[in-house]
């Protein structure tokens, strides 16, 4: 698939800035994972999920569709304090996918969201990275509540999700989609 022209890696000036407000975001380190602030040329990786049946709860038809979720994540960093993270692995930087805290058109609380590679399926990453962002949204980010909304039929985040501790905690309609969203509540850590 071809690139648009704002995929492209800008230089000189805009380049220095870009690199200035990504010094920004928080980093978060695990055992095995780093999730960083995501970078213009970690797009192709997003839209490749995006647009294979690995993104299809995401509803993307079009390359420039998943450009403008993948800005609209991006900017909740400007915009609430929170946003996408792209997660890469520690010993060598492959980029194994995104771990976001967002808050969308018709989202009612904060969402932890989550989206890997094909290739960093089956290892824990997705755990891993989920876990951290998590923490760091209730322990450092103060957030009063956190949900993960996902479709029905998407077993994959389902699994995930009950993995790390989240549990159904009803339904949430957006407006236009067939079927509404399961809210995965993510309990709160027990402060001592």
């Amino acid at each position: 698939m071809s690139r648009m022209m704002c995929e492209l890696p800008v230089k000189g000036p805009c380049a220095m800035q870009a690199r200035q407000l990504a010094d920004r975001i928080p980093v978060l380190e695990t055992r095995r994972l780093v999730l960083r602030a995501p970078r213009i040329e970690d797009f192709r990786v997003y839209a490749d999920i995006a647009l294979s049946p690995r993104g299809a709860h995401l509803g993307h038809a079009t390359r420039a569709e998943a450009w403008y979720d993948f800005s609209n994540m991006v900017a909740g960093w400007l915009l609430r304090g929170h946003g996408l993270w792209t997660v890469t692995a520690r010993q060598d930087g492959t980029l194994l996918g995104f771990i976001v805290l967002g808050f969308e058109p018709g989202d009612e609380e904060p969402e932890l969201g989550f989206m890997l590679t094909e290739e960093a399926e089956g290892h824990g990453f997705a755990s891993e990275a989920a876990e951290a962002a998590r923490a760091y949204g209730f322990e450092h980010m103060k957030l009063p509540s956190l949900v993960s909304y996902i479709d029905a039929g998407n077993d994959r985040s389902i699994a995930l999700a009950e993995r790390i501790g989240a549990f159904a905690d009803g339904t949430l309609a957006y407006s236009g989609d067939p079927a509404p969203s399961i809210i995965y509540r993510h309990p709160k850590p027990e402060v001592a």
